[in-house]
């Protein structure tokens, strides 16, 4: 009887041996990998979309491409039922709050995609007064996908590159760093981050001595 060990394929573990008999039967595995197995075949995209790069991303839910065959097919209108949030279009700083509030509001384990240019860095809008320069300045950002827009097949290779990171994951790594929450950022003439606020704080002080400084020798002069 040949213990000969079955290629490693999905769920197979290589370091059991199982008899040539039952390898057509039986699978050896570990804790991790079944429960990653289930996980990155039903993770969860939140329906939400923000500007062109949103249409590419109905087209890859569409009959042509269809991205229910990764079971991502039930997109949630729900940011408390959804484990993937595709950023995709631009980003604006009036939609800033609104997204890290969906996405503190996320079941955890949560991924982010950036989907095209303006959400991984600002594509051609970069500066312009409105738009921020990549939602990683607010968000972690597990998967860039370029283009402007990307087609559906580089937003499938993007998502099958997100279900590689699930498969390296263990569940110490998952479970053992506290879920935190993101500030949401304050929209008042400008996008102000509550973690920038010391900087802020400083910088302001910082000016108003040189402003004050300058006016004095203003006056005696």
């Amino acid at each position: 009887m040949s213990t000969k060990p079955k290629k490693d394929e999905g769920l197979n573990s290589p370091q059991y041996d199982i008899p040539e008999e039952l390898q057509n039967t039986v699978t050896i595995t570990t804790l991790d990998k079944i429960y990653n197995w289930g996980r990155r075949n039903s993770l969860w995209p939140m329906m939400f979309g923000l500007a062109c790069c949103a249409i590419e991303m109905i087209c890859t839910a569409a009959a042509r491409f269809d991205f229910s065959r990764f079971g991502m097919e039930v997109m949630r209108p729900s940011p408390r039922q959804s484990d993937v949030m595709v950023v995709a279009g631009t980003v604006t700083k009036k939609m800033v709050p609104q997204i890290v509030r969906l996405y503190n509001q996320m079941a955890s384990p949560k991924y982010v995609v950036a989907m095209g240019a303006c959400a991984s860095g600002g594509g051609p809008f970069k500066e312009g007064y409105n738009v921020v320069s990549g939602i990683d300045k607010y968000l972690p950002v597990d998967v860039y996908i370029p283009g402007c827009p990307p087609t559906p097949q580089a937003l499938i290779y993007g998502l099958m590159k997100l279900q590689q990171k699930v498969d390296r994951q263990t569940i110490k790594e998952i479970y053992s760093r506290p879920d935190e929450m993101i500030p949401v950022p304050v929209l008042g003439p400008d996008i102000m981050d509550p973690r920038e606020y010391d900087r802020i704080r400083a910088y302001t002080r910082q000016k108003a001595e040189q402003e004050a400084a300058a006016a004095a020798d203003t006056a005696q002069a």
